[in-house]
């Protein structure tokens, strides 16, 4: 019989005995946390002694009374206690953590190399690196002795390479436990303790098995599951959030969930997110959280009679099935397992499971807490700018750089790519000297030889990542970033090449078939849904149907759905069962597992049909076939002889009480009936009405105003939102417009005669933006111009990374970039800024001073700024004097009889805003 016990150890130490008369204890075990115990003892009792002093308590079970294994998590410390003295039965309790806690007495210290912003930075590190650089430097202080790792800076506990690799900085002082947690949240590794010993592992592998498939770990009720009681809660539901980045990056997103009260709003504000692959990736992450209501099963198991029992089959993190929602059982993740034992000595507890839509919450909150800067100092905004120096210095190369490439689904349904590039800050020029830098430059090609470079993300100096959106799924994309100092642009850092994942995930199993025999024919109805019911996602491709003969199995595809409806099954034989499923198919490829069956058999029109040909047309009475007798769409044209219809023998006014065919019934078809004139596909769906009530017409699907050459599209076969398409001619080479889901109007134009780039206008409520696209990639590349209600922006970005720009607000104008003057122009008298090159003496012999005219008459006094070119002697150095609105003097700083002289001086001259 399973049970449980208690044994005592002293601290660090060897066995000290059994605690053998606990009058309760509970023992909670949960997936990458800590572990804890609560302990009521009699001091009275037996073993009492051991508990007086701090000690270790361990969990061991056994099956037989024999064995005795202490399963991971299961040590614990007694340093916490509570006793009345009141109480003559001496009772104390105890609450002990797990062994693993006593790491958050190990801190941080600074290290041997200097701090970057007050942090310790751990350049391309793996996991192992990072966590061995607490422990070990710890143990050298002295701290913990005792405590052992069962990994290295190459390998987890499992003997397998690190999967990742970081560029992250602590701050000193941050102790060992938080880190462990803040890397399993970024879904970097799982952890547990085995006695006195560390695990720690590649995140979803050593701790995630699959106990589902046979010989499959299935918990009963009744059997091994005594009470299923869940706790559901809508707190955290919504069906809407607006993302704001930085550069004024604002977008709101909603979803298709329908929520009691209506739209519930979230808000996500992150600095660091300007693109809309990013944003739309953090939305989407939030929406599937927050789109119902959240369930957690807690199941009570007991060990009496049970087949399945706790650590021996199963543990934290383990996929088993077990009673879901309603009692039906599902495959359910295993998060904690907590053990009892009460007074009576009888072994019991529980275990906490998720199901998949809680772990999908989970995955979700994990991709997101990467996303947005988990592995860096600083995420996004709050950088402060470098200031000036006398003359720009190079700064060094960054290192460090990591490329964390992710796959999701856009708001069409097709799935992208997106990176989070994350670097080392660089804090020394080229000759290793002290530097504050102005920011970086993040740039991408494909990972082809000879593939240009654009420059796709520039950062503040405090933001050392970047993120960037969409990219295409499957394509090899290469990365490299460098620092930016007043002007001057450093060395690249090392290249990082990554492949954008293809979207892993399967669809939601569809629902089980509706099964229906009407007049000799099955029909096969889908309502829409996933198992849950959940609504499937965008990137859903179809979902197939599938059919066998229970007694001869093997399923065949026999059709699709693309949505809710319903499938015409014919020619099959009467009174023999035969079984349908469904499965869907997403736009990457992945299948889900097979729905729910049913069974159903075809059904004979009336009972006894004749057999085949066996009623020839000398059986039949005259007139004994009247149209009450005639099942609707049974006489086609073919059963109809040439000329035998004529208009003696119908009535002046024709009223359609059945329908007119022309084409498959059940399938492409163009049919008159009581509602009008309508058209249907091969899938039965309608594709034009004409109402015979009022006369209005809808087309579904597309609609050309020719098959080739020059023409219109309206609304094209395949497009996922609606469009228009104007071909020139033959070939693919059309220009487009469309609207997506926040109405925003997209004009995009066919591709250059050279077929390398195209030009893009965005017409939303809040803004316009027109650029140039490159076609090979997708990526903006020439000039554009961005308009919104606060600012507009017009500016130049080429193919080799520079970027240009004009940005104009009611703060006034910034320049980035670029700017040279070319040709002549002249200057008027309301300018602000007015800048000339002028080489005196203009005319005639040196002099000691000179008046230089700005050449018209500024509104008032400005500013000056001056810089001398060979000047000649070259000694001097110059002042200005007198300054007005039409020039000033300038004279040499000599203090005695000033020296005549030569110089080429450039003059900067500007007006204060607002000063007139």
């Amino acid at each position: 019989m399973f049970d449980v016990r208690l044994i005592a150890y002293a601290p660090n130490g060897d066995r000290l005995g059994l605690l053998p008369h606990p009058l309760t204890f509970q023992a909670g075990h949960p997936l990458n946390d800590v572990p804890a115990m609560t302990l009521r003892y009699s001091r009275h009792a037996l073993g009492a002694g051991l508990l007086a002093q701090p000690c270790e308590v361990a969990v061991e079970w056994s099956e037989d009374g024999q064995t005795w294994t202490e399963p991971p998590d299961s040590r614990f410390l007694r340093v916490k206690r509570g006793t009345d003295v009141t109480d003559e039965t001496g009772v104390e309790t105890f609450e002990l953590p797990g062994y693993g806690w006593q790491l958050r007495k190990v801190v941080l210290y600074p290290g041997p190399v200097p701090l970057v912003d007050g942090k310790r930075a751990f350049l391309s590190a793996t996991p192992g690196a990072i966590l061995q650089t607490f422990l070990a430097e710890a143990q050298a202080r002295g701290a913990l002795p005792v405590l052992d790792w069962a990994f290295d800076t190459n390998e987890d506990s499992d003997g397998k390479p690190w999967a990742k690799i970081l560029t992250i900085y602590y701050q000193p002082g941050l102790d060992a436990l938080t880190t462990l947690i803040n890397l399993s949240e970024q879904s970097v590794i799982d952890f547990r303790m085995q006695g006195r010993t560390l695990h720690v592992y590649n995140a979803d592998t050593k701790l995630a098995r699959d106990l589902t498939a046979a010989p499959r770990v299935d918990l009963r009720l009744g059997r091994d599951v005594l009470d299923a009681p869940d706790t559901g809660t809508l707190e955290d539901a919504a069906s809407a959030v607006l993302v704001v980045g930085d550069d004024g990056f604002r977008q709101s997103y909603s979803s298709s969930a329908v929520l009691p009260w209506g739209r519930w709003e979230n808000y996500i504000g992150q600095g660091g997110v300007s693109d809309a692959g990013t944003a739309f990736l953090l939305a989407e992450s939030s929406l599937l959280r927050a789109s119902g209501e959240r369930v957690q099963h807690t199941r009570e198991i007991t060990p009496t009679g049970a087949r399945w029992l706790p650590w021996k089959d199963y543990q934290p993190g383990d996929k088993i099935i077990a009673p879901a929602s309603g009692g039906t059982l599902a495959p359910l993740r295993v998060r904690q397992i907590t053990l009892t034992k009460d007074a009576k000595g009888v072994v019991g507890g529980n275990v906490v499971l998720n199901d998949r839509f809680l772990e999908q919450s989970i995955r979700l909150a994990r991709r997101t807490v990467g996303i947005v800067g988990g592995s860096t100092a600083d995420g996004g905004s709050g950088a402060r700018p470098a200031p000036e120096a006398p003359a720009p210095r190079t700064p060094a190369a960054p290192s460090g750089l990591i490329v964390n490439p992710v796959a999701y689904v856009d708001e069409h349904g097709m799935p992208r790519g997106q990176v989070t590039a994350t670097w080392g800050a660089v804090t020394l020029d080229v000759a290793g000297v002290a530097l504050n830098i102005g920011g970086y430059e993040l740039f991408m090609r494909i990972n082809e030889a000879g593939a240009p470079w654009f420059l796709i993300a520039s950062t503040e100096a405090a933001d050392t990542n970047a993120t960037f959106s969409p990219l295409v799924v499957g394509q090899q994309y290469q990365f490299k970033v460098r620092a930016v100092n007043l002007g001057a642009r450093g060395p690249f850092s090392t290249t990082v090449a990554v492949t954008i994942p293809d979207d892993p995930y399967a669809p939601p199993v569809p629902t089980a078939p509706t099964l229906e025999s009407r007049l000799g024919v099955v029909h096969v109805t889908w309502d829409g849904q996933g198992v849950g019911p959940v609504l499937m996602p965008s990137d859903l491709l179809r979902v197939l149907v599938w059919m066998q003969n229970p007694l001869a199995p093997g399923w065949e595809e026999i059709g699709y759905f693309n949505a809710a409806g319903s499938l015409v099954v014919p020619g099959l034989p009467y009174a023999q069962d035969r079984e349908f499923s469904f499965t869907a198919v997403d736009r990457s490829g992945n299948t889900s597992a097979r729905s729910s069956t049913a069974t159903i058999a075809a059904v004979q029109l009336v009972q006894g049909d004749a057999a085949d040909e066996s009623i020839t047309t000398g059986a039949i009475v005259a007139n004994a076939v009247t149209s009450a007798k005639i099942a609707a769409g049974q006489i086609l044209a073919g059963h109809i002889a040439a000329n035998q219809v004529t208009a003696a023998k119908l009535e002046a006014v024709l009223t359609l009480s059945t329908r007119i065919v022309a084409g498959a019934p059940a399938g492409a078809r163009v049919e008159l009936n009581g509602s009008g004139l309508e058209a249907y596909n091969a899938s039965s769906v309608q594709t034009v009405a004409i109402s015979s009530a009022s006369g209005a017409v809808s087309i579904v699907g597309q609609l050309s105003t020719g098959v080739l050459g020059r023409r219109i599209v309206v609304n094209p076969a395949g497009a996922a939102d609606p469009e228009i398409r104007f071909y020139p001619g033959a070939g693919v080479n059309y220009a487009r417009i469309w609207t997506d889901t926040d109405a925003a109007i997209r004009l995009y134009s066919g591709n250059s005669p050279d077929g390398t780039r195209r030009s893009e206008v965005i017409q939303r409520g809040d803004e316009w933006r027109m650029h140039m696209v490159q076609t090979a990639n997708g990526l903006a590349g020439g000039g554009y111009m961005f308009a919104q209600p606060s600012q507009l922006e017009v500016g130049y970005n080429d193919t080799s990374g520079r970027l240009n720009r004009w940005l104009f607000n009611n703060g006034g104008a910034s320049a980035t970039g670029y700017t040279t003057f070319r040709g002549t122009f002249s200057f008027e008298a309301g300018a602000g800024l007015i800048m000339f090159a002028r080489s005196l003496p203009e005319s005639g012999g040196a002099a000691a001073s000179y008046f230089v005219a700005f050449a018209v008459t500024m509104q008032s006094t400005p500013r000056l700024n001056i810089t001398a070119d060979s000047p000649n002697p070259a000694r001097l150095a110059f002042h200005i004097a007198s300054p007005g609105p039409g020039g000033f003097t300038l004279r040499s700083s000599e203090t005695t009889t000033p020296t005549p002289f030569n110089v080429l001086v450039h003059v900067w001259a500007w007006r204060q805003h607002g000063v007139t």
